[in-house]
């Protein structure tokens, strides 16, 4: 089974007054930045995403709680558990994203290659499908 999206660890720095964590642009985030947003509130049950892009690069932390994420290329699935605030998961182009099972207090942060344009966003699963070319 190939990987759909990949794990980055990023730094982590100890202090013994709080540990550090950084993520820069093209050095341990392979991507030029240009957003980033965070979800937290997420009620019991619910799930985000739910979508995926034609152009841009995502980059999804755990900065609290934990939570899973469900990659789909249109053939296999893959789900990953995000619950480290120094680790990231790596979500290409062209790949269908479901986030959901979040904890009490969960944030997820995302860093982005582009910045919002709805344009880039698949919404639909079938038009997801057809834009991979997944066959039935």
């Amino acid at each position: 089974m190939k990987k759909i999206g990949s794990i980055i660890t990023l730094p982590k720095h100890f202090d013994p007054r709080g540990n550090l964590t950084v993520a820069e642009e093209q050095t341990n985030i392979p991507f030029d930045l240009s957003r980033a947003y965070w979800v937290y509130d997420v009620p019991g049950g619910e799930s985000r995403g739910g979508h995926a892009h034609k152009e841009c690069v995502e980059f999804i932390v755990a900065v609290s709680g934990a939570f899973h994420v469900t990659l789909d290329d249109g053939h296999e699935r893959q789900t990953y558990l995000l619950n480290h605030p120094w680790e990231g998961l790596l979500v290409p182009t062209g790949i269908w994203r479901t986030l959901d099972d979040f904890s009490s207090g969960a944030v997820c942060l995302v860093l982005a290659s582009l910045p919002y344009d709805e344009a880039d966003y698949i919404y639909e699963y079938d038009d997801f499908r057809r834009y991979v070319k997944a066959d039935d």
